[in-house]
């Protein structure tokens, strides 16, 4: 059985039980590909328990720089027998299964790999995972001596016997695989290889963690939540190499007010939580409306209402985003679409809040935090980071009316004014008022600010032939899958609109939508609410909408399908 990697590459997926070491596996062999010169990419849906169920990663190999998940699998590495039900809709003529029949049984067309067996003639059974590493590695001719190196080096603290005995497995594997490339029953056409020595391997979670960091981020105060939790976890492990506060609150409501006090104080501050989270905070949202205090909150989406999939994916808070906290006030709102951009936002996030005294929302998902690949080293350009901060005097006003509705931000102690702060409405110098004429210049002042953002923001950026007739618009995590699928489509009349900035909306879009003969958008969620947030802001209706929201990202395959029956009807 041959397969062709062609310009998708080669789709390998290991599923097993929570706790069976599938994440060992996958650490273990991402890394060893990318150092042998290979693109990798890597996802992953686990089920909310820390044993049994069934969990999968998926592992793109390519010639190519790849960022989207395929349906198909090539080659399945099953470590327990319900994978097969589980991965029925992914499976097809052309999978490679390999099992170990002790686990599986007796069950037709499988490659039986006594992974079992194998691993206590080595005297221990927790083997059977390195040798399942090193038949990966050899069947897709990973050279032996670059997985030799790494399984030194990452097991080197564990003491010589560990390292010799993790080498020994992994060989017989290796051993295993060119017995069944010889043999014909498995053979994959070569990818090519190439120099990856400046790009780094990192996730979602850390992309953003590092771009908070290069943004001046001095502290950040969460309630873990999956999946936002991975960046508070990156971050507290940092802590020292950047001298950041990083604080485990006892709750969400006091995580953001802990945030808002760091700010009130002089400090760039951030959350990081998930939907549930973030409705506890949007009362501190509201408080930071009224206080033009400014804040940047990380919110990786997962499906809901209430628990609902824990650790799935899903773009369904965009309007909880857009509407949180109660009353009228400016925000900002932004989804990266990949790991450089995660980095980007995440640094970006903390000018814009400084700048404009809003509360910044990033709002990524679990498919992006938990998904990595290898990528260029991020862009650290030489600007500072210099905070929007103003020595005061004794005449300062920290409400002062200003044109574009910014007013001079002081801090305590840093000159000679009092710096008030009030949730109560109040007049220039922070004093509560109930002047009703004075409440609305307060109101307008506030929200002068989004003309001033409206003027900073990117243009929306149309990617495609200068023929096009249909838009494809996305956002966020979406962007890159439906970025492949569109090349996959090979037309010259299509052409996309990848949204990284939410809200406001790029001013241009609206010029794009009214000049397309067919707009189409794909969204992970039920009712469309980007499609929704663009009708409000617009007045544009979509012809055609592909939603998604079981809790799985869209694959490269599935969209391709669905594009094509949009533009057929």
């Amino acid at each position: 059985m041959t397969h062709s990697p062609e310009a998708l590459g080669i789709s390998i997926v290991l599923a097993g039980e929570a706790g069976q070491g599938i994440q060992t596996i996958e650490q273990l062999l991402t890394k060893i590909l990318k150092l042998d010169g290979y693109h990798v990419y890597a996802t992953k849906e686990y089920m909310s328990r820390v044993r049994g169920g069934t969990n999968s990663i998926s592992i793109r190999v390519a010639s190519k720089p790849v960022q989207a998940p395929l349906q198909r699998i090539d080659l399945l590495v099953a470590l327990d027998e319900k994978v097969l039900s589980h991965l029925q809709y992914r499976i097809t003529e052309e999978t490679i299964i390999v099992g170990d029949p002790e686990v599986l049984g007796a069950v037709p067309g499988i490659l039986p790999v006594p992974l079992r067996q194998m691993a206590s003639e080595l005297g221990n059974e927790m083997y059977a995972n390195t040798i399942a590493l090193g038949l990966i590695s050899g069947l897709l001719a990973v050279d032996a001596q670059v997985m030799e190196k790494y399984l030194s080096s990452r097991f080197a603290d564990k003491g010589d016997d560990v390292v010799a005995n993790n080498i020994k497995a992994a060989g017989l594997g290796y051993d295993r695989s060119w017995t069944l490339r010889e043999s014909g029953e498995v053979r994959f056409s070569e990818i090519r290889k190439h120099e990856h020595s400046n790009e780094i391997m990192v996730n979602g979670s850390e992309a953003i963690a590092m771009g908070a960091i290069a943004g001046g981020c001095q502290c950040i105060t969460s309630y873990p939540m999956t999946p936002g939790t991975g960046v508070i976890t990156f971050m507290a492990q940092h802590q020292h190499d950047f001298n950041l506060v990083v604080e485990q609150a006892e709750d969400e409501i006091a995580a953001i007010n802990m945030a808002l006090g760091a700010w009130y104080a002089g400090a760039r501050a951030m959350v990081t939580t998930s939907g549930g989270g973030f409705a506890l905070m949007t009362e501190g949202v509201s408080l930071a409306g009224m206080l033009e205090m400014p804040v940047v909150i990380h919110l990786a989406q997962r499906p809901g209402p209430a628990t609902g999939l824990p650790t799935r994916t899903e773009q369904g808070d965009l309007e909880l985003a857009l509407y949180a906290g109660h009353g009228e006030f400016p925000r900002i709102i932004l989804a990266p679409e990949s790991l450089q951009s995660a980095f980007a936002v995440s640094r970006q996030a903390f000018d814009l809040a400084d700048r404009y005294q809003v509360p910044v929302i990033i709002l990524s998902d679990q498919y992006l935090v938990d998904t990595y690949y290898n990528t260029a080293a991020f862009a650290l350009d030489p600007r500072e980071t210099l905070p929007s901060i103003v020595e005061t005097t004794e005449e300062y006003q920290r409400y002062q009316f200003t044109p574009d509705g910014i007013s001079p931000r002081g801090i305590p102690g840093r000159g000679l004014g009092l710096v008030g702060a009030d949730s109560d409405e109040h007049d220039e110098a922070a004093h509560i008022t109930e002047d009703l004429d004075l409440r609305v210049k307060m109101v307008d002042k506030r929200l002068r600010k989004l003309g001033r953002i409206k003027e900073e923001l990117p243009a929306a950026g149309l990617e495609g032939h200068k023929d096009w007739r249909t838009i494809i618009i996305s956002w966020g995590s979406v962007n890159p899958i439906v970025r492949e699928a569109v090349a996959e489509l090979n037309r010259n009349d299509v052409a996309q609109i990848a949204i990284q900035q939410v809200y406001p909306l790029p001013a241009d879009l609206h010029q794009y939508l009214k000049k397309a003969d067919r707009t189409i958008i794909v969204e992970s969620n039920a009712t469309s609410q980007m499609g929704n947030l663009i009708l409000r802001e617009t007045g544009h209706t979509f012809q055609h909408a592909i939603l998604k929201y079981n809790g799985l990202p869209f694959t490269v395959e599935e969209l391709v399908e669905n594009l094509r029956q949009c533009l057929l009807a």
